[in-house]
């Protein structure tokens, strides 16, 4: 008696291989936040880059230098003329010294600054990027200077 050969027939496969594609699919959206959640974690790696630019840069020309945010326009300003902007996409909250405090300088209303200085030490600050109860945080240390990029989870 001849029964039928031992496999698995082409529409089988085709059935379990787009099972799969669909599971990866709704892991990566559950746990990289999908698209938006990219692009908010490509800036905050940008600003924290552009951070440790200007704290290098302190300490390379021994003069202080500022990292200026602004939250409504959503750019940013660093040392060396160095600009840029950040997505549209989520809510940006900048905690930390006001741009022009240490100077005096009134025209900066809005935006925010770290300034860092020659030995390395920075004003401190935190630049947190946000959606959908998700988000980044980069964070400059004061004493040191160091910036720290981590993910912030929506409370439960």
């Amino acid at each position: 008696m001849r029964g039928r050969p031992a496999g698995f027939t082409l529409l089988e496969m085709l059935v379990v291989l787009v099972l799969i594609a669909a599971a990866t699919l709704l892991a990566a959206s559950a746990f990289g936040g999908g698209l938006r959640g990219a692009r908010l974690h490509g800036a905050a790696k940008d600003i924290a880059a552009q951070l440790r630019f200007t704290r290098a840069v302190a300490i390379s020309t021994g003069t202080p230098q500022d990292f200026v945010i602004d939250p409504q326009a959503r750019a940013w300003t660093a040392a060396k003329g160095r600009t840029g902007r950040l997505p549209d996409t989520g809510d940006l909250v900048f905690t930390g010294m006001r741009a022009g405090q240490a100077d005096g300088n009134r025209t900066d209303a809005g935006k925010g600054a770290v300034r860092f200085f020659p030995d390395g030490a920075a004003t401190g600050g935190r630049v947190r990027l946000a959606a959908n109860g998700g988000g980044w945080d980069v964070d400059v240390a004061w004493l040191t200077g160091e910036v720290r990029v981590h993910r912030v989870q929506a409370p439960r």
